[in-house]
């Protein structure tokens, strides 16, 4: 498979939590991976922001679920 972007995130939106995984290069060129989750507040949306952004993350892909019933 072939990468298009080196620096990018994957975001999961659910009712109470919000789930994010990151791929990016570092400075030797080697891909690294983390996922981290976040709450919905504005506090932790401030958070991951600023994770996103210190890593350089340039793309980001969401999926939101909606879910209905009991």
């Amino acid at each position: 498979m072939e990468i298009t972007y080196s620096c990018c995130a994957g975001i999961d939106v659910d009712k109470k939590l919000v789930v994010v995984s990151c791929l990016w290069s570092t400075e030797n060129g080697k891909l690294t991976k983390e996922t981290r989750s976040f709450g919905i507040t504005t506090q932790e949306l401030l958070l991951l922001s600023s994770w996103l952004s210190s890593l350089g993350i340039t793309h980001v892909a969401m999926e939101s679920l909606t879910r209905t019933g009991a």
